[in-house]
């Protein structure tokens, strides 16, 4: 038997043998039971800042993983309806096999395993004991139960046994550690509260992973881990001890940025594309840089310089570099990668929306939308959705790029029955972003005519992308929008009607503390209600839960 059916059928073993996943993870026999309150496919990016965190970043995650999906404006929301194909587990399986192989390396396994074998040509129960002790609690994000954890140490054993190399045992274990659903999924598990027995609350580990992955993006450290095992976790003191040590951590930058990512819609990137006749500046340099320099301006003014979040729509201050330069049409002295950058203050580039990765990501690929940049700023930053159009629609007039300017064929548009509701919402913001083009080129004229880039809205009439952003700015609107979407990002769930005053009071709170972003994912993580349990969906999860375990048969196997 080869190597790889050999990994394959003993960790394929493994997996299946192990306790069903709607089983309570007790740390001992008195331990109230539990019980599956949600279940959320791990998302690439906390897939890859967890295997970072736990392996070191030198561990390459070479993979394709699946669509994702969004739901509410958030790709976090629709995990919550994702499951696994067979063929993405079989990707999944391979990726578990590369990063097993390269934590194992003989250049890596010194610093990983923790222990040295009596022989390294033997099985030695007690290494591989503490090795999958320790590695299944960090993947799992709460400790092992007996009933995983024994499957394990014999297929470590048979693994050694079998190649003669202890270390090729361990290779199969921490494989099946990789592919299980505990690992795959964030499974959540409610308990009785001690404080209100009739209530349920959520368990300490349970706990402790919402906490990482909405401030880390990733599963818990050590640290959060063993506050999680001794339920400190639970005491209020200890709890916003952890959030401001985790918020004080380098990582909460990789947290803000999955954030963000997420609520900009920046996964379109991955899709984006240009005619390249009409944007011949256009290539995936440019598509990459454009998305890492929204993040960039992002994080800069909410962490590095704990700023107000309305500045994000107006500051001139930025990032760019040598290929986004060549778009901007700005010199880029700089021999750096990525160099600081402000615009001039008469300039109409200011605040994120002039960046030209929202302005090329909401545009068609030769022609500029108005609609589709009205649409996405109020879905994005206020919240706002847009019904889709009625399907019997002549778009004929304003998708003729050669005719007039934009504005005029969308006038002409809105003659259309059923069309002029929506369009007379979403399109005045959209026309005032008119002077940049579908890449995000500043233009002045559009087919020998010029643009008009005043729009008439009910607050009164505004001039420009300064205009826009000195609108969105101002709205109260868009911090409720923030708070909102961090709360749903943080629990998994839309937020529902009986949110409303808790929602309302965060709001209230952000914009007394200086609309601060740090400040805020605080606050909400140091809520109980960002803890809360609904009891009627506790019952509802388990058996989801279980149903999960039987997509996960490996093909052939």
């Amino acid at each position: 038997m080869t190597k790889t059916a050999s990994l394959c059928a003993l960790a394929g073993a493994v997996l299946f043998n192990v306790a069903p996943v709607d089983a309570a993870p007790a740390t001992h026999s008195k331990d109230p039971p539990a019980v599956k309150v949600a279940l959320r496919r791990v998302t690439e990016s906390q897939y890859r800042h967890t295997i970072a965190d736990v392996f070191g970043p030198g561990i390459k995650v070479e993979a394709r993983f699946e669509p994702e999906r969004r739901e509410d404006g958030l790709l976090a929301l629709g995990s919550a309806e994702l499951s696994l194909t067979s063929a993405g587990f079989e990707q999944y399986f391979a990726l578990a096999s590369s990063i097993a192989d390269q934590a194992l390396s003989e250049k890596q396994r010194q610093a990983i395993v923790g222990c040295t074998p009596a022989d390294p040509t033997q099985a030695d129960a007690a290494c591989a004991r503490e090795f999958i002790t320790k590695y299944g609690e960090l993947l799992f994000r709460r400790p092992l139960k007996q009933a995983e954890l024994e499957p394990r140490l014999e297929s470590a054993a048979l693994g050694a046994t079998q190649a003669k190399d202890f270390y090729a045992g361990l290779e199969l274990a921490l494989t099946s550690l990789l592919v299980a659903p505990d690992f795959l999924f964030r499974i959540e598990s409610a308990e009785p509260d001690p404080a209100n027995p009739k209530q349920q609350r959520l368990d300490a580990f349970t706990k402790a992973a919402r906490l990482s992955f909405l401030l880390w993006d990733s599963s818990p450290d050590a640290e959060l881990l063993a506050a999680a095992r001794t339920g400190a976790i639970h005491s209020e003191q200890t709890l916003r001890a952890q959030i401001a040590r985790m918020i004080a951590s380098p990582k909460f930058e990789d947290g803000t940025r999955a954030f963000f990512a997420d609520m900009l819609q920046l996964d379109g990137f991955g899709n984006l594309v240009k005619d390249p006749t009409i944007y011949p500046k256009f290539n995936q340099a440019i598509a990459e840089s454009a998305r890492e320099q929204m993040l960039l301006r992002t994080v800069d003014l909410l962490v590095h310089k704990q700023g107000d979040y309305r500045d994000l729509f107006t500051a001139n201050e930025t990032f760019i570099n040598r290929p986004l330069a060549s778009v901007y049409n700005v010199a880029y002295p700089s021999k750096a990668p990525w160099a600081p950058y402000t615009f001039a203050a008469d300039s109409e580039r200011s605040g994120i929306l002039t960046d030209i990765g929202f302005l090329s990501l909401h545009a068609h690929p030769g022609t500029s939308s108005p609609t589709r940049r009205g649409i996405k700023l109020l879905e994005i930053f206020m919240c706002q959705a847009t019904p889709q159009p009625p399907a019997n629609v002549d778009f004929s007039k304003v998708q003729d790029s050669t005719q007039g300017t934009v504005r005029g064929r969308l006038l002409d548009h809105m003659e259309n029955e059923g069309c002029s509701g929506c369009h007379k919402r979403t399109d005045p913001l959209g026309l005032a972003l008119e002077h940049f083009d579908g890449l995000g080129q500043l233009r002045t004229t559009e087919n020998g005519m010029p643009i008009d880039v005043s729009a008439d809205l009910k607050e009164g009439r505004i001039e420009g992308a300064r205009g826009v952003g000195e609108y969105l700015r101002n709205d109260p609107r868009v911090p409720a929008c923030l708070v909102r979407n961090v709360y749903s990002y943080g629990v998994g769930r839309k937020a529902f009607g009986r949110d409303r005053p808790y929602l309302a009071a965060q709001t209230k709170a952000f914009v007394a503390g200086g609309y601060r972003f740090p400040a805020l994912v605080a606050q909400i993580a140091s809520s109980p209600e960002f803890f809360s349990v609904a009891a009627p969906k506790a019952q509802a999860a388990a058996p989801v839960a279980q149903a999960t375990v039987t997509q996960l048969q490996p093909s052939g196997e």
